[in-house]
């Protein structure tokens, strides 16, 4: 496969999904094994992928939290040999709530956190990116992936998810995280209805203008399948490249998925069009 060409590092960026889990919603158990792990997040890269998100602990609906040392074991050999095979601008990011695996991909070669609870579940986290000056993404997530589908309520989605990720940054400016390397994510489908989810993307440009760097994470997920009537969630690559475009045009900076090539071509092509028409 022909290694895409690096892109300007204003248009949006590709994170690609490495689950390194066996139960994960749409590719569980596919990558469990280090090799195959390390050959996909290559893949990845040769599709486009600006960032590797590499998790030991899935977070669908229902699934039961994974002990620390756990995760430790599945994904620390994975960062270790993608941080000593990728490109420079290559960036690995861990998706942990916990701060003792999130140090631990630190030190073997991960860049950025992606802290789902945005820091909640775990005290020591924001204090830790500040330590070590690591971007941090800041999801908001409404209870725990055991119970957050349990009739998640809001009055006013857009409102109540801005608040929150406000409440989030103030507390890790305060932990002494910099500016500059802060991130939020709206946490689609994390106690989310199928409404609520597209409230959430019709809103995007309330989020991207409270002026941090938004990334957004649709891929392959339940409330398109509902949407598009697909049952199989790895046929959906088409309903998440269109999810990216709409985020590109509202100014989302970092889409997470899973599959990079369509997304890469989707985001490519609508940077061109905001572009144009800036």
């Amino acid at each position: 496969m022909v290694r895409a060409p690096e892109r300007p590092s204003t248009g949006p960026r590709i994170m690609g999904i490495l689950n390194v889990t066996p139960d994960s919603f749409s590719d569980g158990g596919r990558h469990s094994d280090t090799e195959r792990a390390v050959r996909h997040g290559m893949a990845m890269i040769d599709e486009g992928a600006d960032l590797i998100d590499v998790g030991g602990e899935s977070t669908r609906p229902g699934s039961q939290p994974v002990p620390a040392r756990e995760q430790q074991r599945r994904v620390i050999p994975v960062i270790e040999r993608l941080s000593a095979s990728l490109p420079e601008r290559i960036r690995v990011s861990i998706d942990t709530t916990s701060a003792q695996v999130a140090e631990a991909a630190l030190e073997a070669g991960a860049h950025w956190i992606n802290d789902t609870s945005a820091g909640c579940d775990d005290a020591g986290m924001l204090a830790l990116a500040a330590e070590r000056a690591a971007p941090i993404v800041l999801m908001h997530r409404r209870g725990t992936p055991l119970s957050m589908q349990k009739n998640p309520t809001y009055v006013d989605v857009v409102n109540e998810v801005r608040d929150f990720l406000s409440a989030r940054v103030d507390a890790a400016l305060a932990a002494g995280v910099a500016e500059q390397n802060l991130l939020i994510d709206p946490g689609i489908g994390f106690g989310k209805t199928l409404g609520h989810n597209l409230a959430l993307l019709a809103g995007l440009g309330e989020l991207v203008r409270m002026g941090w760097p938004v990334l957004l994470g649709t891929s392959r997920k339940r409330f398109l399948s509902s949407l598009c009537g697909e049952p199989d969630f790895a046929a959906l690559m088409p309903a998440t490249c269109a999810t990216t475009a709409i985020g590109v045009m509202a100014g989302v900076r970092v889409f997470r998925v899973h599959d990079v090539a369509g997304n890469r071509q989707a985001a490519d092509v609508a940077w061109a069009i905001r572009e144009a028409t800036a």
